[in-house]
């Protein structure tokens, strides 16, 4: 689909876009000067949970991840809404609320936007902030012996496709709810402190899929260890009842064969690291250097962190 535009932007012609053009990354990057670039994302999508108000407040959250997955600081955004006419005014209300006090609680001022109709709800953001060229983050930072640290549990996806399915129960809902509203912030703001130079956020693409990126652009090899990967409440009774969403499977065709598996894993257990998440955590790749201070500071500030792999020389993936 995107072949015919291929020609028509070389990176070469706009030395100032440092990243944009080249590996695919989660935000484009335009450098101001020598100590200021623009991080410029966008993201928006169909609702996830039935509350128009946590729906909201995560499509936010979400939008706001990719800046904070590039080492920068948001502060502006602008409303994308396509939205249903014949829905009740106040629903279409909390939809906006809830976007509107997520992005003031990352301190970011959201300025109009657009809307149009149609006949589902999607919501999301556009969403500029700022970073150090000199410090940015990028998916093509990663190194040998770098560890691997992931900061918000998986097992959204299979825990939302429960809830439309009826089969979740309350309390599994409410506590993915929770991890999706929360904000990506103190976990940028560890990276930043720690001066890394990889990241990315584990979102649509899944775990894996996210994770081959990183070790495309790097030209290594990643290693997962799968005990020590955390996962909701309710995340392997679902997989077992394989309410996996679509695009589970589209992951696994597209990734797969970058995947060596332990042989003893079970499919539910392989399905689970493809599947996709909705303002997940940030995956970071940390010097062993570093990892003691990190560490140490992510628990002075209340950010979790599970350190789940580990950057090898290498061309594959790989889960043991």
């Amino acid at each position: 689909m995107l072949r015919p535009l291929s020609n028509l932007f070389t990176p070469d012609d706009y030395p100032n876009l440092l990243v944009g053009l080249g590996a695919p990354d989660d935000a484009a990057i335009w450098q101001l000067d020598q100590d200021r670039a623009l991080v410029v994302t966008t993201d928006f999508f169909t609702p996830v949970v039935d509350d128009p108000y946590d729906y909201g407040a995560i499509a936010a959250a979400n939008s706001l991840s990719d800046v904070y997955a590039m080492g920068g600081i948001p502060a502006l955004a602008l409303n994308i809404a396509a939205l249903p006419p014949q829905l009740p005014t106040e629903v279409l209300s909390e939809i906006l609320r809830g976007g509107a006090e997520t992005a003031r609680q990352a301190g970011v001022v959201i300025a109009g936007g657009h809307t149009v109709q149609d006949k589902e709800p999607k919501y999301g953001l556009v969403v500029i902030g700022f970073v150090d060229p000199r410090h940015m983050m990028t998916k093509a930072g990663v190194h040998p012996g770098d560890q691997l640290i992931l900061t918000k549990p998986l097992g959204g996806g299979v825990t939302t496709t429960a809830l439309k399915k009826q089969l979740a129960s309350q309390t599994d809902v409410s506590e993915a709810i929770h991890w999706m509203k929360r904000l990506n912030d103190s976990a940028g703001a560890l990276a930043r402190q720690a001066q890394l130079r990889a990241a990315t956020d584990i979102t649509g693409y899944s775990l894996l899929g996210h994770a081959w990126e990183m070790a495309a652009a790097s030209q290594v090899g990643l290693r997962f260890f799968y005990d020590a990967i955390p996962f909701l409440s309710g995340a392997r009774r679902y997989a077992e009842a394989w309410c996996f969403p679509g695009g589970a499977a589209d992951n696994r065709l597209y990734f797969e064969h970058h995947v060596r598996f332990a042989d003893a894993m079970d499919e539910a257990s392989r399905m689970l690291l493809f599947d996709p998440q909705t303002s997940g955590g940030l995956l970071l790749a940390v010097p062993p250097v570093s990892l003691p201070g990190l560490l140490e500071h992510a628990q002075a500030i209340n950010q979790p962190v599970w350190v789940i792999g580990e950057a090898f020389q290498g061309d594959s993936i790989e889960v043991v």
